[in-house]
């Protein structure tokens, strides 16, 4: 009983979807019940360097236990992320610390990405990776934001 209530309140806390908006999608797979497979693309500002927009390509699997939630999406995920605006560092920030992350599937996986200060070339490396509680995943995407200076700032 009480590892079913640990169990419960650990899905409670898990995030569903953080602070990205969805900003199109393109089917991939038909399926006969359920929604289609699908590659979803999303945005999300980070949330403590200002001026900074990240965009994330991400499949998404269909079908029944895609539509309930059920569904272990795959590892593979692209980003891109762009100076938006004048950046300013609203606090700091170690690197490696993780800047988005989402449940891929109903417990075990999610997909995050992490952010890193390269001071020496002035720039915002972004790293978006996948893991698993139980041998985790290789499958990786890298992005890189030069920190330039923004018209009539």
């Amino acid at each position: 009983m009480r590892l079913a209530c640990s169990f419960a309140a650990f899905l409670l806390v898990l995030p569903l979807s953080s602070m990205a908006r969805e900003v199109g999608e393109v089917d991939t797979a038909f399926k006969w019940v359920g929604p289609n497979h699908k590659i979803m693309i999303e945005a999300f500002d980070d949330p403590v360097v200002e001026g900074v927009t990240c965009y994330l390509s991400r499949a998404k699997t269909g079908g029944v236990k895609g539509g309930l939630g059920l569904a272990e999406d795959r590892a593979e995920a692209s980003i891109a992320c762009r100076q938006v605006g004048p950046i300013r560092f609203k606090e700091e920030f170690k690197n490696g610390e993780v800047v988005f992350k989402e449940r891929t599937s109903l417990v075990f996986k999610s997909m995050q990405v992490v952010r890193f200060h390269d001071k020496d070339r002035n720039s915002l490396i972004y790293l978006v990776y996948s893991d698993k509680v139980i041998d985790g995943s290789p499958q990786n995407g890298v992005t890189a934001v030069p920190i330039m200076p923004w018209p009539g700032q």
